[in-house]
């Protein structure tokens, strides 16, 4: 019997390795950007060309390597930052495995240009599918410069799957401003095809959330700083009135080291619960720094995952901390202000606001011994009344078009409104009686339904009308949804929007759809983004997404009184569309309910 089982040829055990780390130009950013920081620079620069398929590379002002070093960093786990077993749990720096420049060597060609401050002349290195192509004395500055260009050219297959330049840029993007987050002490300039996209000068933490985090002022930030035994925490969280609808502002850095923990995210969120609309999104920037060998860093190949010896505690402290710079900042009666607004559910959070009044001792078997500091005693306590509304109406209808189209109820596409008389319930309902029982009609979902529709037309090159604005409005986003936005504006334009690019990030609203004009141009643009940039990938879907969007905006909202006009209206125009019965969302537009099924409900017998 022949033998199966063959040691694969290096080259191919590289590449599959390569697929761990180097995942889509954004993994190059990761690991070269986590180098040049562990290098000490002061400066670094990041250069990216065709959204980093064609070119990464970073320039740094760093130590530099040696000669011996240069040809020595491509030898797949050389580094220096382990010598033994017990370093794995003492790591204080971003890289250590030293794989990263091994594994993008195998999938790109490679140029780097380094020297130390000792030497004279510096080191140029070009590798090309883990060969070393040459090796030279070159005259360049201090510090290090990596050039990663081609990306996957001998991996055809891998480079396929790489996603459209806007999504790989954004995820470039974000890695920039992880690794600017977590060290303002370093000045970042990012280039992309040639311009100077973004520029992050030295600075102090709050200065560096500034430049990152798009659309609060300094004043919407609560600063964060307390000390227990367990790990110290400082950074910033948005005040509660400030939370978004969309995702994307929310780092968690410990040691220095950005990390993702949907545990620690629910510990944040359960400090804002009752204080903020439900599915909105407050921005933080929290920093931990603990004990090394309380928390493993090597538990994902990416090393975006982290796991903490004592995370329950963590927890407990997270939220605990969050709740006090809101108190603390913002005081209880402001608390009770900031959601009086018809738009959300009232939140009431208290009815003192003296001093000490919203906080209780804490449960120290929940907390655990160990948690000593300035919060020893203390937690921010609230009472969460939400208001009743439109209660007690279930109705059972027959569930299929075709059941009720044979009973006659209307015929299609045939205007029902003029022969019908229409009342509403609670402001949320729209009534009526038909031939063989009831109609109810969810106002909301049949208007997104008619808009729906509408908007999928003017996309079809049926453009709606605009409601010029009196005076224009000029709004800015951010870097990455500057390139989403220009990938869309066609599609925005034909949806009603008059909207011109004034390049670096800004852009001015001439117009908005007439059904849209009284909202807030740069939250309802952002929330358009930010529904295209979540969606999936087809062109088609993305359009759709983008409609159904602005559907859900503009539609008629529950609580919203209808004279008799409107709703008449309404109903012609949901029963003149496509698919009446369910909004774009898939909710209910219509439930019909027969008089055999009202007479149960008064226990008759027919």
């Amino acid at each position: 019997m022949s033998n199966t089982i063959k040691k694969l040829p290096s080259h191919i055990a590289s590449q599959i390795a390569a697929g761990e780390v180097v995942q889509r130009p954004a993994s190059l950013v990761k690991e070269l950007l986590d180098n040049a920081i562990d290098a000490e620079s002061t400066m670094i620069q990041l250069i990216v060309k065709d959204a980093g398929k064609a070119l990464v590379q970073v320039i740094d002002n760093g130590s530099g390597m040696s000669e011996a070093d240069a040809l020595m960093c491509w030898e797949r786990h050389a580094t220096s930052k382990i010598a033994k077993t017990e370093d794995i749990f003492q790591i204080q720096t971003l890289g250590f495995r030293g794989e990263a420049l091994a594994s993008i060597a195998s999938v790109a060609r490679v140029e780097l240009k380094t020297k130390t401050q000792e030497s004279e002349l510096g080191s140029g290195i070009v590798m090309e599918g883990s060969k070393l192509v040459s090796k030279e004395l070159v005259a360049c500055e201090t510090g290090t410069s990596i050039a990663v260009k081609n990306l996957f050219y001998n991996i055809p297959a891998r480079r396929n799957f790489l996603k459209s330049n806007t999504l790989e840029f954004r995820h470039i993007l974000d890695e920039f401003n992880r690794s600017a987050l977590a060290n303002p002490q370093v000045q970042f300039d990012l280039y992309q095809d040639e311009k100077h996209t973004a520029s992050y000068p030295v600075g102090s933490l709050k200065e560096r959330i500034a430049e990152v985090v798009h659309g609060l002022q300094p004043k919407d930030w609560m600063e964060i700083n307390e000390e227990t035994s367990i790990l110290r925490i400082t950074g910033y969280c948005s005040a509660p009135e400030k939370s978004k609808k969309t995702r994307g502002d929310q780092y968690f850095f410990v040691n220095n080291r950005f990390f993702k923990d949907a545990y620690f995210h629910h510990a944040v969120m359960s400090a804002y619960e009752g204080l903020i609309a439900n599915e909105t999104y407050p921005a933080y920037v929290l920093k931990i720094e603990i004990d090394p060998s309380m928390v493993d860093v090597n538990v994902h190949p990416t090393k975006t995952e982290v796991k903490f010896e004592d995370e329950k505690n963590c927890y407990q402290i997270i939220r605990a901390v969050v709740r006090k710079a809101i108190v603390s900042a913002f005081g209880g009666e402001q608390i009770l202000n900031a959601f009086d607004d018809n738009r959300f559910v009232h939140q009431e959070i208290s009815k003192t606001v003296e001093e000490g009044s919203l906080y209780r001792p804490i449960n120290n078997e929940t907390v655990g011994s160990g948690f000593k500091s300035s919060l020893d005693g203390f937690k921010f306590d609230y009472q969460q009344k939400r208001k009743e509304v439109n209660q007690g109406w279930e109705l059972v209808f027959p569930s299929t078009t075709e059941q009720y189209l044979d009973n006659n109820v209307f015929e299609t596409n045939k205007v029902v409104s003029s022969v019908k008389h229409f009342f509403q319930i609670h402001n949320q309902y729209i009534v009526t009686q038909i031939k063989r029982g009831l109609m109810v009609v969810d106002q909301q979902a049949a208007h997104e339904r008619v808009l729906f529709e509408r908007y999928q037309a003017a996309l079809a090159d049926k453009p709606v009308s605009s409601q010029q604005l009196l005076f224009p409005k000029s709004i800015q986003i951010s870097i990455a949804d500057e390139a989403v936005l220009l990938e869309i504006i066609e599609e925005m334009n034909k949806l009603g929007f008059h909207i011109n690019h004034f390049g670096k990030q800004t852009f001015v609203v001439n117009g908005l759809p007439a059904e849209l004009h009284l909202y807030n141009e740069q939250k309802l643009i952002e929330e358009v983004i930010e529904a295209y940039k979540t969606g999936k990938q087809s062109v088609v879907q993305k359009k759709e997404l983008i409609a159904r969007t602005l559907a859900a905006k503009a539609s008629i909202k529950a609580g919203t009184s209808l004279g008799p006009e409107e709703m008449n209206s309404l109903i012609d125009d949901l029963f003149a569309c496509s698919e009446p019965l369910k909004s774009p969302l898939g909710k209910t537009c219509v439930k019909m309910m027969s008089l055999e099924e009202i007479a149960k409900l008064f226990e008759h017998k027919n």
